[in-house]
């Protein structure tokens, strides 16, 4: 069977029929190869949606090449390369032209995507070249272009820079722990939906993602149609072993595991065109890319699992699927050691490189972690088997293994890719007993550890960015006390001042009315000054009083006189005066029992003290 030559078409956006195929480069004069084989999506798939927001974009697809001549129907790719020129510095400019921008794709058709590192630098190049003549109508570049591509081919230059563009190292630092979890769930084989505005990163996640699976970039031949299945029927169980052939091995370990079988599609950039191919009966499972949002709308039906790239997240719509993806406790050993290491000789100068510029952490040492890893779960799942059909021999089970290795990858995963068909396919031409060929054991076996769980805490602290939000509330803090502070300041000068202005104020009228006042001879008008006090009630007072008080002592001197005149006389019969006046004072009681009862002749005056004494007790009467 002769190789596929590349072929180089044009693809052109018509202001009234759209997206369309303008010309061909590598076939013979009259043949369109769209029409052959049914390629109406073609024009769809090179001009991506979004494309004119950009300078360049490319675009990464499948298509389906019929059976022809002996040759069986199988897929190719496509990578297309979009660019912009203002219309009005065209050298030659159509009639048909009557936009302000003309849009344009230069797109390569090959058999095989392995070597789509090197073409897209040299689309890159020739795009940008095409362009800048300002006039589409000389091709010759192009047409030189396509002759190189086919003498490349034949060359069969496969194994140089095969994984170039496919930077591993950005989707580890990106999406971390979760990287491995793509990884699991692409061999789950479920309905997986990448979206992106930028399309040229939406696909080369994609690449990357299947060249984690040894030789799958170079065997995906039924990838673009869920009917192809020519992997499986021309596949031969392998009945040697050279463990000093990388090659020899990986395929007696039965792969790659071929998830683009029957029922499967592969399409880097699906358009929405192509959404009837996805909802079709027959696709069973699919790893697809979109630029366009309609499809966040529908996720639910399009989607077991949707990765948004531009807001680094993704969704599990299947419950099964997502207890499935559980990471183990290995499992998050390892991809916390990739990260690690990634994160340590991260450059953000050039990410695709260490900045050690050493082995670790570079792309090809990723690719054999996870070709370990691989390797280890193959051995680890056909040993399961092995220990369910002998059930009960005791002389059977390995003493090298403790328990089901197998479940340290998670029993649901293991359970769950049982049943798909890359399972059936990989168990269907493999030894029974590869365990003996590669340790059935997790490369990061073992119980959950102190060092786990310090790791863990500390990669999920980081992913937090707890310091970068700690910093940002101390800024806004500090900026809200300043405000504050400003603003209470300002209330408190502005209050003063306006007590200051007030003050003022009261003193200039007082001033004035000073000076009007000293002007007229009056008081100042408007001035109070404090009431005087009213005297005619405290006099009335005053005079009440002392007329008691003369009363009470001109009473007090006519019973001392009458005293005094009948102690001089000495009566016989002693009696109170007539004249006395009232007791009112318990003193003045006391002192009239006490002068009742003594004899006449010791009976004098009061003395002087004894007088002082009643004077200072006793109340003047109120009646008097």
């Amino acid at each position: 069977m002769a190789p596929f030559s590349p072929l180089v078409c044009i693809v052109g956006f018509h202001h009234a029929k759209g997206p369309e195929v303008e010309s061909w480069f590598g076939v013979e004069d009259g043949i369109d190869p769209a029409t052959e084989n049914e390629w109406p999506l073609l024009p769809f798939m090179a001009l991506s949606d979004g494309a004119h927001a950009s300078t360049e974009d490319f675009s990464y697809f499948t298509l389906r090449h019929e059976a022809k001549d002996n040759v069986p129907a199988t897929s190719l790719f496509g990578i297309s390369c979009t660019r912009q020129l203002d219309s009005n510095e065209l050298i030659n400019r159509p009639a048909e032209v009557t936009r302000s921008t003309v849009q344009k794709a230069v797109v390569v058709i090959s058999d095989s995507p392995h070597h789509f590192g090197q073409v897209r630098e040299k689309l890159s190049i020739i795009t940008t070249a095409w362009f800048s003549q300002r006039d589409f109508t000389d091709t010759d570049i192009l047409q030189k272009f396509q002759e190189s591509l086919a003498k490349s081919a034949k060359e069969h230059d496969d194994e140089r820079d095969q994984y170039f563009g496919l930077s591993l190292r950005e989707m580890i630092h990106e999406f971390k722990h979760q990287t491995l979890v793509l990884f699991k769930c692409c061999l789950l084989q479920p309905k997986m939906l990448f979206f992106g505005s930028h399309c040229e990163r939406l696909c080369m996640m994609q690449f990357s993602l299947i060249s984690l699976i040894p030789g799958l970039i170079r065997n995906l031949q039924d990838c673009a149609d869920p009917k192809f299945n020519a992997y499986e029927e021309n596949l031969v169980r392998p009945t040697s072993l050279r463990t000093s052939e990388r090659s020899s091995l990986l395929a007696y370990m039965g792969l790659p595991l071929q998830i683009f079988g029957t029922g499967s599609l592969f399409g880097p950039y699906t358009p929405l065109q192509q959404l009837d191919m996805l909802a079709d009966h027959g696709t069973k499972s699919y790893i697809v890319g979109s630029t366009n949002s309609l499809l966040l709308q529908q996720k639910d039906r399009y989607s077991d699992i949707l990765i948004n790239l531009d807001e680094h997240t993704i969704n599990i719509s299947s419950s099964s699927l997502r207890n499935s993806l559980v990471l183990s406790t290995p499992d998050r050993r390892f991809i916390d050691f990739l990260t690690a290491t990634v994160n340590d000789t991260w450059d953000e100068k050039n990410p695709s490189r260490p900045n050690t510029h050493g082995y670790s952490g570079s792309e090809e040492f990723i690719r054999l972690q996870f070709e370990e890893y691989l390797l280890a779960l193959l051995a680890s799942a056909k040993y399961r088997v092995y220990m369910q059909e002998h059930k009960g021999d005791d002389n059977a089970i390995l003493t090298d293994y403790e328990g089901d290795p197998s479940s340290e990858f998670n029993s649901d995963w293991i359970e769950a890719w049982m049943r798909t068909e890359n399972y059936r396919i990989f168990n269907k031409i493999t030894d029974s007993h590869l365990f003996d060929i590669s340790d059935a054991k997790h490369p990061f076996s073992g119980g959950l550890s102190i060092e786990d769980v310090q790791r863990r805490l500390a990669q999920q602290v980081a992913e937090m960015h707890l310091d970068e939000r700690i910093q940002a509330s101390r800024e806004v803090l500090g900026k809200g006390l300043a405000v504050g502070q400003k603003k209470v300041s300002s209330a408190f000068n502005n209050l003063w001042a306006d007590i200051e202005t007030m003050r003022e104020a009261q003193r200039k009228r007082s001033e004035e009315q000073r000076a009007a006042a000293a002007e007229n001879g009056t008081s100042p008008t408007g001035t109070k000054f404090p009431k005087a006090p009213d005297l005619s009630q405290a006099q009335a007072s005053v005079h009440a009083a002392s007329s008691r008080a003369s009363a009470y002592i001109s009473s007090w001197g006519s019973w001392a006189s009458e005293k005094r005149k009948n102690a001089w006389a000495k009566p016989s019969n002693p009696s109170t005066p007539l004249a006395s006046p009232p007791l009112h004072a318990p003193e003045d009681v006391k002192i009239a029992a006490t002068l009742a009862q003594e004899p006449e002749d010791e009976k004098s005056a009061p003395t002087t003290a004894g007088a002082e004494s009643r004077h200072a007790t006793a109340t003047p009467n109120p009646a008097t």
